[in-house]
């Protein structure tokens, strides 16, 4: 069963492995169905994107960062960002472990690469969603981004 919001969670540094597990195991079991259900778990210590890296591969870190370094230069889909890594020699796993490990709001992703698009270029309504999903966004997220920037 997993803690009620706001709970802390507290994990050992006795089994580094196993707390990182336990970490992860955590995250995925939330079942978070969509942005207002997120919940945040604190652990101890502090799981940030620098003291996770200490649990990271080489592999994995390396995906970690060029995928900043990629939002930090264009917004992507979680997707497209996931085959850009692989693009880049990156394992489909490690790629996926980048993108996700980024923390990123895929809402706002959607939202800044329909403000991109719309700087280029002309779009309806229905073209922008369109061109969003093909760029790897859920129907919600292209949405969102259309709706953010005000078509």
């Amino acid at each position: 069963m997993l803690p009620s919001r706001g709970c802390m969670v507290k994990l050992s540094r006795v089994g580094v492995a196993g707390s990182a597990s336990a970490i992860l195991m955590l995250i995925a079991s939330a079942a978070i169905t969509s942005p207002a259900e997120a919940t945040t778990f604190t652990a101890s210590p502090i799981a940030s994107a620098d003291s996770l890296a200490s649990f990271e591969s080489v592999s994995q870190s390396n995906a970690r960062r060029m995928a900043l370094e990629y939002l930090d230069y264009s917004a992507f889909s979680r997707t497209g960002l996931i085959e850009q890594l692989q693009y880049e020699g990156f394992s489909r796993a490690d790629a996926t472990y980048g993108a996700d490990a980024t923390h990123t709001n895929w809402y706002k992703q959607a939202a800044l690469m329909a403000a991109e698009y719309l700087d280029y270029s002309s779009f309806s309504r229905r073209g922008l969603i369109d061109q969003l999903k093909y760029e790897g966004f859920t129907t919600a997220q292209a949405t969102y981004g259309v709706r953010k920037v005000g078509l």
